[in-house]
C-alpha cells in the first residue's frame, strides 16, 4: 500500500513540476462576467496579430482576485475600470480622479493603465418596467418610499466600498429584504418575481431583453466606470508587444457596441471567442473558432485530472503516514484527526482564496486546496483500519519475532486495506466535485463551462460540464472498488462476500 501510494504522489509531483517548467509567454486574466471575458478574448487575438501568444484565464471571479493576482505577477494584464480603481483597488484617491493621478497610483505598485477602452460600464439599480410605471420609480431616491421592495444583489456589490454600504448610507434606504446573489442569476430572479430591485452594469445585455428601468443616480453616488486595461510594468518591458495589442484596443469601442457585443453572448447565445474575432476583423482574425464541444470536452478532462490526481497523489503521500502514525501513538493520533477535521471545515472558496498569496492563481492552488480536503477521509481510514484489526491477530504476528515494518506491510496493510482504500476513494470523488471551483481562479477543468453557463443561463452549457464530473466520479469510484477486490486477500474477500 505505502509503496503504491508513494509510486503514484512522485509520479503526480513530476507531472506537476514538469506542468509549471514552460509558463507562457503573457498571461491575461478576465472576471466573471461577460464583458469582461469577451474583451480579454479581444486582446489576445489581436495579440496573435502582433505575433505573440497570450494565455487568457478565464472568468478568474471578482475584482479582488483579478488585482491580487497582478500585483504577484501571476497574470499580465486585465481589463479594469476606473471607478473600481478609486474606490475598491486604490482607496484614498478622489472619485473623479484623472488618468494622470491613477497612473502615478499604480506605479509604485509595478503597475500602470492604459487609456480607456472607449466605453463606460457604471454601476446602477434596476427594476422591472411595469413595477417602476406602476410605482412611479425614477430615481434611486424613490427607493426610500417603497422600503417593502426586495433587493437581490450581487455578492460582490454588496461589500464593495463603492458598493450597496455607501449607497444605503448616500440615500438613506432601510429595505426590509436585501439578499446577496450571484450577478448572472439577480436577472432570473427579477424575472421569476423573487425580486424587485436588482444591482446592474449600464452595458448589460439584459437590461433590453428583460424590459429594466435603470434608475437615475439623482445624487451622483456612483464615480464614473471608465474600461481600461491595467498591466504590470515588468511585463511590458518583457513582451513589448503586449503594449501594442493593448493599444489597439484603446478607444475603439462605445457604450452601445459592448452592450451589443454582451447581447450577442447572452442573448444570442454566441461564443465570447468569435464575437470578439468579428468585432476586431469580420471574423478574419486566424484561430479565432471556439473549439468543439468534444474537444473541449477533451481539454477539461485533462485538466481535471491533473488537479485530482495530483492532489490525490500528494494527499496520499503524507496521509498514509500519518494515518500509520496516528495508530501507532493514539496522542499523536488525536492532534492529527482534529486538524485534518478543522481543515475540512472550511469553504472550499474561501481555502481557495487563501492560497491565491501562497501560489498565485492557476492549477497550484487549487491543487493545494484539494490536497488539504483529501487528507481527512485519507488519514482517518487509515486509522481506522489499522486500529480495527483484532488484537489476536496482532498478538499472533509479534509472537512470531517479526518487526514492526514487516508487520505493518505483510499483515496490518493487507488486512486494513478494504478500509483504507475506502478512504482513498472517498477522497478521490470529493476532489471531483470540488475540483470544479478551480475555474473561479483559472485553474480549468470542467467547472469552466459550469460557470460559463451559469453566466449565460445556458443549460447545455453546464451539462457540458456536470456530466462528465458526474461520470468521472463513478469511474473513480469503480475503479477504486476494483484495487480494493485487488489488494485484499483472498481469504478476507471470501469473508466479506459471504
Amino acid at each position: 500500500m505505502s509503496k503504491r501510494g508513494i509510486g503514484l504522489a512522485c509520479l503526480a509531483l513530476s507531472c506537476a513540476t514538469a506542468l509549471a517548467a514552460s509558463p507562457p509567454e503573457v498571461r491575461i486574466g478576465s472576471k466573471n462576467f461577460t464583458e469582461s471575458v469577451i474583451l480579454s478574448e479581444m486582446l489576445r487575438l489581436d495579440a496573435q496579430r502582433h505575433g505573440m501568444t497570450l494565455e487568457h484565464r478565464r472568468a478568474m471571479g471578482g475584482s479582488a482576485i483579478l488585482w491580487q493576482a497582478l500585483r504577484q505577477g501571476s497574470i499580465d494584464a486585465y481589463p479594469e475600470y476606473t471607478g473600481t480603481l478609486t474606490q475598491e483597488l486604490l482607496r484614498g484617491l478622489p472619485p473623479s480622479a484623472s488618468h494622470q493621478q491613477l497612473s502615478q497610483a499604480l506605479l509604485p505598485l509595478g503597475l500602470d493603465l492604459s487609456e480607456s477602452i472607449g466605453f463606460e460600464d457604471r454601476y446602477a439599480l434596476g427594476v422591472p418596467e411595469a413595477l417602476g410605471e406602476r410605482l412611479q420609480l425614477r430615481s434611486l431616491s424613490d427607493l426610500r418610499a417603497h422600503p417593502e421592495l426586495r433587493l437581490a444583489l450581487s455578492n460582490e456589490f454588496m461589500n464593495r466600498a463603492d458598493g450597496w454600504p455607501g449607497l444605503r448610507a448616500a440615500y438613506a434606504l432601510q429595505p426590509a429584504s436585501v439578499r446577496g446573489v450571484e450577478h448572472s442569476l439577480a436577472y432570473r430572479a427579477l424575472a421569476s418575481d423573487a425580486a424587485d430591485v436588482i444591482d446592474l452594469y449600464t452595458t448589460d445585455a439584459e437590461i433590453q431583453s428583460y424590459h429594466i428601468r435603470v434608475l437615475e443616480d439623482d445624487r451622483h453616488y456612483f464615480p464614473g466606470y471608465l474600461a481600461v486595461w491595467l498591466y504590470r510594468l515588468d511585463s511590458a518591458r518583457r513582451a513589448p508587444r503586449l503594449l501594442r495589442a493593448i493599444a489597439d484596443l484603446t478607444s475603439r469601442i462605445s457604450d452601445t457596441q459592448m452592450q451589443q457585443l454582451n447581447a450577442r453572448v447572452q442573448v444570442q447565445r454566441r461564443d465570447e471567442t468569435s464575437v470578439a474575432s468579428e468585432f476586431l476583423s469580420s471574423g478574419a482574425a486566424s484561430g479565432a473558432a471556439s473549439a468543439g464541444t468534444w474537444q473541449r470536452i477533451r481539454t477539461r478532462t485533462v485538466e481535471h485530472l491533473e488537479l485530482v490526481s495530483v492532489s490525490l497523489g500528494l494527499a496520499m503521500l503524507l496521509g498514509l503516514p500519518l494515518g500509520v502514525a496516528a495508530a501507532k501513538l493514539p496522542r499523536l493520533g488525536k492532534l492529527v484527526l482534529g486538524l485534518a477535521v478543522v481543515l475540512q471545515t472550511v469553504p472550499s472558496l474561501a481555502m481557495l482564496v487563501f492560497m491565491i498569496p501562497l501560489f498565485g492563481i492557476g492549477a497550484r492552488p487549487a491543487i493545494a486546496t484539494l490536497f488539504l480536503y483529501s487528507l481527512l477521509p485519507i488519514v482517518r481510514n487509515t486509522l481506522t483500519g489499522l486500529t480495527s484489526i483484532p488484537a489476536r491477530l496482532q498478538e499472533s504476528a509479534a509472537s512470531l519475532g517479526l518487526p514492526w515494518q514487516v508487520r505493518l506491510l505483510r499483515v496490518e496493510a493487507p488486512l486494513a486495506a478494504r478500509t483504507i482504500i475506502a478512504g482513498i476513494s472517498t477522497a478521490a470523488v470529493i476532489n471531483v466535485g470540488t475540483a470544479t471551483l478551480g475555474a473561479l481562479i483559472g485553474a480549468g477543468g470542467y467547472g469552466e463551462p459550469i460557470l460559463t453557463g451559469i453566466r449565460l443561463n445556458d443549460l447545455p452549457l453546464i451539462l457540458e460540464g456536470a456530466i462528465p464530473a458526474a461520470a468521472l466520479a463513478l469511474l473513480v469510484m469503480a475503479g477504486f472498488q476494483l484495487l480494493e477486490r485487488a489488494l485484499t486477500p483472498r481469504g478476507l474477500r471470501l469473508s466479506f462476500d459471504g
